[in-house]
């Protein structure tokens, strides 16, 4: 561990030390003021529902926050973050702990000086909800704070992606002969999560009302609609569709330079999975690992994370070589 990897360790952990550090102080000022039993769950209108001990609130707090911390500072440290990527990672963890420290900063203020009853449990106690504005405040706040302290302390160096060249692999091809190939690009967690926010949207048909279903179940369907792409390479270009015919991403082959197989990593890359953009680069990103990487008449990169990515680019490359000889 040198000295730039443990000051991006620092960097990750500090917020969440900071939260813990805020909540134990205030904590440690108020406790003779506590109800033995906290007020610690509420439900939706701030009536509380549940209660917690006094050491039970520490435990619970101390355990939050330093989990969730080790966490991001295991993914700032170790992860292959770089760039955009790195930032985003560490903003995020800066607006957690901010999002984190606040309620559970608010949950033991509700309780101060609060009436006991028989059993020791704080009475009048309600949780306002706008509460939820201000944590979702104080972490916009926070990620900002985080993505500047990112941007300015020492953060790991990008490595650059090897660009598709020219000079690539090539498919044999007699002359008149036509192919193609094509290969699904799914991945486990697309239909599994598919699956579950069906399910949540069927649940709540049954047990809540159709508006709050509807949206559940609307995202399930597109999700379960695109949960196993498509990808096919030939005369047209790049395709990847989903189950139904549209929509579906289409890169002519007169747009592409050259291809070429490497591998791909989602949040170094392009920020995430799904339908990517970002500067200089496009892709349908559903997994890490290799994947078709085209270079485009505009300089931009299009990508497809595939299987057998290799024999995909390969093909593309005799196609584009037979365009530019019938032209």
């Amino acid at each position: 561990m040198n000295r730039r990897s443990v000051g991006r360790a620092a960097l990750a952990a500090l917020p969440f030390l900071l939260a813990l550090a805020v909540d134990l102080l205030l904590f440690a000022t108020r406790r003779d003021r506590l109800p033995d039993q906290l007020a610690s769950h509420f439900v939706g209108n701030g009536r509380v529902d549940d209660y917690a001990g006094r050491t039970s609130y520490l435990v619970v707090t101390t355990l939050v926050l330093l989990g969730t911390g080790l966490l991001w500072t295991v993914m700032a440290w170790a992860g292959k973050f770089t760039g955009r990527a790195y930032r985003m990672t560490v903003a995020f963890g800066y607006a957690v702990a901010g999002f984190l420290g606040h309620l559970l900063a608010v949950v033991l203020l509700i309780n101060v000086d609060a009436p006991e009853d028989a059993q020791g449990r704080g009475q009048d106690v309600t949780f306002p909800m706008w509460h939820l504005a201000v944590a979702v405040g104080v972490g916009a706040v926070a990620y900002g704070i985080g993505h500047l302290a990112a941007a300015l302390g020492p953060g790991p160096e990008p490595v650059e992606a090897a660009a598709p060249g020219g000079n690539g692999e090539r498919i044999a091809l007699a002359a008149g002969e036509v192919a193609g190939w094509a290969r699904g690009a799914g991945s486990w967690w697309l239909p599994l999560t598919a699956l579950l926010v069906l399910g949540a949207g069927v649940v709540l048909l049954f047990t809540a009302t159709w508006p709050a279903a509807l949206p559940a179940l609307v995202l399930g369907l597109l999700l379960a609609t695109f949960s196993r792409p498509y990808v096919t390479v030939d005369r047209r270009g790049i395709i990847v569709s989903g189950l139904l015919p549209r929509p579906r991403v289409r890169v002519p082959l007169d747009r592409i330079e050259a291809a070429s197989s490497r591998e791909i990593s989602p949040l170094t890359e392009y920020g995430g999975w799904g339908y990517r953009i970002r500067p200089g680069r496009t892709g349908v990103i559903i997994r890490s690992g290799e994947g078709i990487v085209a270079r485009l008449a505009n300089g931009r990169e299009f990508a497809v994370t595939v299987d057998d990515s290799a024999t995909a680019a390969a093909l593309l490359n005799t196609l584009i070589d037979q365009r530019r000889t019938d032209h």
